[in-house]
């Protein structure tokens, strides 16, 4: 659970945004949007899967470059 309190002089505002900040950060909206729908096992593997590819295809990318 994700508590916010306010700060001395601080606007309402802003401790809005640090909330907002350390929701993204904790990954509570990714999971709420993954999580709206049903998705089916077979979708679920095949994101899964690209997901997986992406990480890797970054690593390698990466991996080149500190090579030079």
């Amino acid at each position: 659970m994700i508590k916010v309190q306010i700060r001395q002089n601080e606007s309402l505002e802003a401790a809005l945004r640090r909330f907002k900040r350390q929701c993204n950060q904790s990954g509570l909206f990714l999971m709420m949007k993954e999580k709206a729908h049903f998705e089916k096992p077979a979708e679920e593997r095949r994101r899964l899967a690209i997901e997986r590819s992406r990480v890797v295809k970054r690593a390698e990318r990466m991996r080149r470059i500190q090579r030079y």
